[in-house]
Formats: structure tokens, sequence, C-alpha cells
């Protein structure tokens, strides 16, 4: 009843935001996207989510990415248009979109200004409406700076609103700011962001994430039944993201390990990426006693995950296999917590979904504004491995602490969809185009 009870109160809030009016073309550059290649992090959600918004409240969206060299290199769905870039360099380089990076950003620089000044800017303009250029992280700052340049050329630059965005500091060493700022408006997702960009002598607004309003429903009611079943009432940890330092892996690790000393027979589902760390997170793992096991398959078929889990027996589970949305949600949802526990979170998308399928978040103390301690999610002060067990065993004594967490989160929501982030991009483009006229 609680959880029916929040996501009618996330709702209600998702549909008072106004009627939100954005140029009427929109083009977003940014090297991930919707497919599995360019899928490789928040950006490729934040970009994919964005997107689709946009195009539903009747924008027509280019999202210019470096996508699948397997794949249509142009393709539309209702008012989004895909467009894959740099498809002849990926085919040599396999991995994922920052695979061959450096390639990748001389071909954007050389051959992407052009195309969104001429192909997308405009034709728009002859038809006297404005575009929305807005380029995501580090890889595309010298692709902005040259979109000014061609524009003012062409006698087209207050045609249009060129919007550059930090979602995170990787790269930044390889920005020109002092250039960047006289070509385009700065844009940061969270505060945390804000304030990394003023270290660095550079103003910024502040526009957050969003998460799509079709996921304040929660998880999949079947998925999750089955899920739940397949945790048969163990206490569960679930982790997710790149096996990077900056995600605390080690906390996670240590906390598991404090949980088994205190006599908890807890297990900590993990799903990271084919970085390097991970092996020094597994090693961690085997100095700390716990043991990994390792669930793999080819395919996107949930259920043969929850199949996995069902019979994995280790205090570490290691799934190396993708998951789609609805068994994620569903995993979110059923486990006792979700660790998102960064140390270094610009905005903390996942957080934010696991309030959304209806869990518990963990979140570090950086860039997830959006959480409060122990009212919507948990939250770690430290890399201390001891203070997040701490707070896991309070949980784990008192289910009442996590419904109301779940509760709490489900409200929270509503508060955070794409409806309203694009509300708050509206005011801040009257300003930026005010202020860059």
């Amino acid at each position: 009843m609680k959880k029916k009870k929040a996501a009618a109160l996330a709702a209600a809030a998702e549909s008072r935001v106004p009627p939100v009016e954005l140029p009427h073309r929109v083009a977003i550059l940014s090297f991930e996207g919707p497919d599995r290649y360019a899928s490789i992090g928040g950006l490729g959600t934040r970009v994919t989510q964005l997107a689709h918004a946009l195009g539903d409240i009747g924008c027509v969206v280019d999202v210019i990415f470096v996508g699948d060299p397997a794949s249509a290199a142009v393709e539309t769905k209702g008012n989004v248009t895909l467009r894959r870039w740099s498809q002849w360099i990926s085919a040599h380089h396999p991995r994922n979109a920052y695979d061959g990076e450096s390639e990748k950003i001389a071909d954007w620089e050389s051959s992407l200004p052009s195309f969104v000044v001429d192909q997308i800017v405009a034709p728009t303009a002859a038809s006297n409406e404005r575009t929305l250029v807005l380029c995501e992280e580090w890889q595309t700052a010298g692709v902005a700076v040259a979109i000014d340049r061609l524009a003012r050329l062409r006698g087209l630059r207050e045609n249009f609103t060129l919007i550059w965005n930090a979602n995170n500091t990787y790269g930044w060493e390889h920005v020109d700011f002092a250039a960047l700022r006289s070509a385009a408006a700065i844009t940061a997702v969270s505060k945390y962001m804000k304030f990394e960009l003023a270290r660095h002598g550079v103003p910024s607004l502040v526009i957050p994430n969003g998460i799509d309003s079709r996921l304040l429903s929660g998880a999949d009611p079947k998925l999750l039944a089955e899920m739940k079943q397949a945790l048969a009432g163990r206490p569960t940890l679930v982790k997710v993201g790149r096996f990077d330092p900056d995600k605390n892996w080690m906390q996670a690790v240590d906390a598991l390990a404090e949980l088994h000393e205190a006599g908890i027979n807890a297990r900590m589902i993990v799903r990271g990426g084919r970085e390097p760390y991970g092996d020094l997170v597994f090693a961690r793992a085997h100095e700390r006693g716990l043991n990994v096991e390792r669930i793999g398959y080819e395919g996107s078929d949930g259920h043969k995950v929850i199949d996995g889990i069902a019979l994995a027996d280790g205090p570490i589970v290691h799934l190396r296999a993708f998951l789609d949305d609805a068994t994620l949600y569903a995993l979110y949802a059923a486990a006792d917590a979700v660790l998102a526990n960064s140390g270094k979170e610009p905005f903390g998308l996942v957080g934010l979904e696991v309030m959304a399928a209806g869990g518990i978040a963990v979140c570090g103390a950086t860039g997830e504004e959006y959480a409060e301690p122990f009212v919507n999610a948990i939250v770690c002060d430290t890399s201390d491995g001891r203070e997040l067990a701490t707070y896991l065993k309070a949980l784990f004594a008192n289910p009442a602490i996590g419904d109301e967490m779940r509760s709490a989160g489900a409200e929270t929501v509503g508060r955070y969809t794409w409806a309203h982030a694009l509300a708050a991009l509206e005011r801040k483009i009257g300003y930026i185009d005010a202020v860059m006229s």
C-alpha cells in the first residue's frame, strides 16, 4: 500500500510541471548513446532518455554519437534521429565508443561542425526557428569551439543556443576552457560539478539530470516476484558499475566482510565492466575470505540471470552478462540495498533509478543532492567499509527502516523526472540567450 501511495504521489508531482517551450530543433553530441556499443555509463542513459523526453514534447532531435559500427548510420524513430558518427573508425575498434578515442575526436572536430551548422542550424534558421546544440563531455569541447567559429563565419551564430555540459571531470586536462567559455554556455549536472568547474575558474549553470517518468511505476511485478524467489530471503546487496576506484568497490567488499564477521550471511551481486581494476577488487575479496562465484552467458535473456542467481551460493556473485533494464530494476527492487556508494559521483543517476524501481539506494556524499540520509537513502560520508557495514546492520535489524526509505525514495523521484529537468533547461536557455546574444 505504501508503495502504491508513493508512486501516486510521484506521478502527481511529475504532472504538475508546466508545459515547456524549447527550441524546435535540438542536436545532442555525445560519444555515448543508446547502442550497447555506446552505452558505457550514466552518460549513455542521460543522452538516450533526454532525447526521448525532448521528442515527447515535440522537439525534432538529432542524437549524434559513436554508435555501433554494424548498425545503420542513420535511424529515425518518431521525433528522434540517431546518427552514428565515425563508424569507419569504430569498425577497427570493436570494444566500445571510447576505443580509438583520439582518432574519433579528430574525426568529430573535422567533420561535425560543418554538418551541424550547414545541415541543422542553417535550415532551421531559414524557417525562422532556433536550434539548441548540446555538447556532452570533454570529447566534444573542441567540436563546440569549432561550431561557434564556423557559425560566425556563416553569419548564423545568433540563430542557435550552444551549450557544453559537464557530466564528469574526466579529460579536463585536454580542454581549452578559455576558448570553450567564449564559444558556448557551460552547464553542469549538479552543484558538485559546478564546484569542480569553479576550481578551474569556469562559471557554470546547473541543470540536473532526470529519469524517465515511465519508471515511476516501479519494477515489473512478475520479474520482481521471480527475483525475490531467486534471492530466497537471504540478505542481498547489489553493486553495478565500472570497476573504478571512484566507485568505492573496496568499501563494498570490506563492508560485506564485516557483515560476515558479525554472523550475517549476506551476499553481494556485482556487475562490473572489463576494467583491470576488477582484478584488484576480487583480490581484496579473497584477502577478506570472500569467495567469488561467476555467472556468465551470451545474449540478453533476464530469466537466465534469475536462474543463475537462484543457483549461486557464494558471498560474491559476479554477473558477467548483459542486464536488460527490466531485469536490472527487478534486481534493484528485490535486493536489500543497492550500493551506489561512489566516492566521487557527479550526479548519481543510479540512485534515482533504484528509488524509482522501489529499492534502497546507498549513495556517496558528492553529487547525489537528492539523497537524504536515512530518509530516502543511506548516505556514506567516508570510504570506510565499517561505516557502510554499520548502516547495513541497522537496516537488516529493523526492516521498518527499509520500508520507510523505499516509500520516501519513490516520492523523491517524482521531483526528478525529465519533465522537471526540461523545465529548468528552458529557464536557463532564456538566461543564456540574453547574456550571449
